[in-house]
């Protein structure tokens, strides 16, 4: 492909993004007023920091949980080794 066309391609890319982008502007206020008279409320998407926090926090509650059926195991090793002939 030639540069012209090459730098033609780039720049048409260019003027799509921010066609894009300023329609989505220009459009936000009606979007926001219809979703205002229909009574639906926008999500807002969760940010990067809460997402792994969220993440963070359901790891953490699967390592607990996984600690205790250890635990739990262990316990019942141990009592069942006990009771099998050693007076403790």
């Amino acid at each position: 492909m030639s540069k012209h066309f090459h730098d033609a391609r780039y720049y048409l890319g260019r003027a799509v993004d921010h066609t894009t982008a300023g329609v989505k502007e220009e459009l936000e206020p009606v979007a926001e007023r219809a979703r205002e008279l229909a009574g639906v409320e926008q999500e807002p998407d969760p940010s990067r920091r809460e997402s792994i926090r969220a993440d963070l926090v359901e790891t953490g509650k699967r390592a607990a949980e996984t600690a205790r059926e250890a635990a739990a195991s262990l316990r019942e090793t141990v009592r069942g080794s006990r009771g099998d002939g050693d007076a403790a």
